[in-house]
């Protein structure tokens, strides 16, 4: 007999009311894949701008891919894991999400040990998020000592995250938060933070090496403003602009360099967040939690651009 699970699924891009839960078959894991028995699944922003706009797919589909689980089966060949190993990642990223599931299937290599320690509900709220500041500041940017970094939205999912990283390779890190997240940041590592609300940060901040943008808009012209001869601008919020990017970095002169990115699987990129974490010098924090029935509540409140750190789906 079929065993089958609870997945949330869409058959029609809109708003959060879109989102339904379904019954559907078990996968089985292709070769090269695992398949995870899901205790938590993050919810980040691409999942949102997945229900409105379906991006390159068409309904119906499936939504997420922030995963924190346990193994529950391995393909012939793969060496990586075995059957009960308790394992984060982002599988599949960007094709067809599927996370908000009871189980989900990906490759072994898209996943990584759980950090010690880390209980499911924040292990989820990684692997998107944590890697795209990795990507972006380790490997795009090779952020080290002395350098100056400034990350917009900075107690956001990403931003928080990005804050920590920064000072764990030994930046110096400005923040733009609200005011009431001020102390937090600080807390978490920033050098100094700019309540965005009550002034430019385009004036109060300047001779930046690295700005690292999950707004966009006005921002961009903005943050070139704030970069030093050389200074590099790396911009999430919208990767397919590349050349837009690149020409107002240039249009900007003094040898600045704009780029965009996309974030990529990468178990090697998690497992440097894994020792992060267990080195005490990671914290992923969690605005909230819903059970998987109540994602359409996750989008909401995940919309209002107003959540720190990351909101996450439990499963039981």
């Amino acid at each position: 007999m079929t065993e089958h699970m609870r997945t949330v699924q869409q058959k029609s891009v809109g708003g959060p009311e879109v989102l339904e839960i379904v019954e559907a078959p078990v996968p089985e894991p292709a070769p090269t894949h695992i398949r995870v028995r899901v205790h938590a699944a993050g919810v980040n922003p691409t999942d949102w701008k997945m229900r409105t706009t379906g991006y390159w797919y068409t309904p119906p589909f499936g939504q997420g891919w922030d995963v924190s689980g346990v193994v529950t089966a391995v393909s012939p060949g793969v060496t990586r894991f075995a059957v009960g190993d308790e394992v984060y990642g982002m599988p599949n990223f960007p094709d067809t999400p599927g996370a908000y599931a009871d189980q989900v299937t990906g490759p072994a290599r898209h996943f990584a040990p759980k950090p010690a320690g880390l209980d499911h509900v924040h292990a989820a709220a990684l692997p998107l998020a944590a890697l795209t500041a990795w990507q972006a500041l380790v490997d795009t940017a090779d952020v080290g000592a002395g350098r100056r970094v400034l990350v917009h939205a900075a107690a956001g999912g990403v931003g928080h995250l990005a804050v920590q990283i920064a000072r764990a390779r030994g930046a110096h890190v400005i923040g733009t938060a609200s005011a009431a997240k001020h102390d937090l940041l600080l807390g978490l590592g920033a050098n100094e933070v700019v309540d965005y609300a009550a002034e430019d940060f385009a004036e109060a901040v300047g001779d930046v090496d690295v700005v690292l943008d999950a707004i966009g808009g006005d921002y961009l012209e903005r943050s070139l403003r704030t970069l030093r001869p050389g200074g590099l601008y790396i911009g999430l919020a919208n990767p397919f602009d590349t050349e837009g990017v690149a020409r107002a970095a240039e249009k900007a002169g003094a040898g600045v360099r704009g780029v965009t990115l996309m974030v990529e699987p990468d178990h090697k990129g998690l497992e440097a967040v894994t020792a992060l974490v267990e080195e005490g010098r990671l914290k992923p924090l969690v605005a909230a939690t819903f059970p998987l029935e109540e994602a359409a509540k996750a989008h909401e409140l995940g919309e209002t651009g107003r959540t720190t750190g990351k909101i996450v789906l439990t499963l039981t």
